[in-house]
């Protein structure tokens, strides 16, 4: 099925969307260089998992959209999501010298948000392998697949609260909104599955 001219608009406004990120990064680079590409790779990682989650309750409207079938459109940002996501912390551990920063913190409520990104990381890679085995585990892998909605909460949160592009208004408004939206679809997903 050939794409709409809708489909188009949307794929130029997800298009501008990475563009403008990556734009907000580079204009302000961080010392040393390792620094900018950690801060890139964490925001293309929470804007793919945010698309893909938000695109969730419309399966047909996707194929309509795009010409191509839901899942190929949903496991291309899901992927892209997964690695930019992964990336982000072993850059990280790098710069550090410090394979600890992979270890979630329970110190306190405020430590185990603020960090809140190692705990996503681990919730991401069981969505992912869930999503992947779902033939295997029929009954059980669309309750771990829906980590995927946590990893995003906490991701938001984890970037509220220490991440240092969310101090840039076009950024907080961007992903705070669109973890607004990925709930949004997590509710309106779980309502069809109700009357359907």
């Amino acid at each position: 099925m050939p794409r709409s001219w809708k489909g188009y608009l949307l794929a130029a406004l997800i298009t501008v969307l990475y563009a403008a990120v990556t734009a907000s990064v580079l204009l302000t680079p961080s010392r040393p260089g390792l620094s900018t590409m950690i801060r890139l790779a964490a925001l293309l990682g929470l804007l793919s998992l945010s698309i893909a989650a938000i695109m969730t309750p419309f399966l047909p409207d996707i194929y309509r959209l795009f010409g191509r079938p839901f899942l190929k459109v949903h496991h291309l940002f899901a992927a892209a999501g997964l690695i930019f996501a992964t990336i982000h912390p072993v850059l990280f551990a790098i710069a550090l010298i410090d394979i600890t920063v992979f270890i979630p913190l329970f110190g306190s409520l405020y430590d185990f948000l603020a960090t809140g990104g190692r705990v996503a990381l681990i919730a991401l890679w069981l969505a992912f392998l869930a999503g992947s085995f779902r033939a295997a585990i029929p009954k059980y892998w669309r309750p771990v697949h829906a980590l995927m909605y946590l990893v995003i909460l906490l991701a938001v949160v984890h970037g509220n609260l220490i991440g240092t592009d969310f101090t840039s208004p076009f950024i907080l408004v961007l992903f705070n909104s669109l973890a607004v939206l990925a709930i949004g679809a997590f509710i309106a997903k779980r309502v069809q599955r109700r009357k359907g």
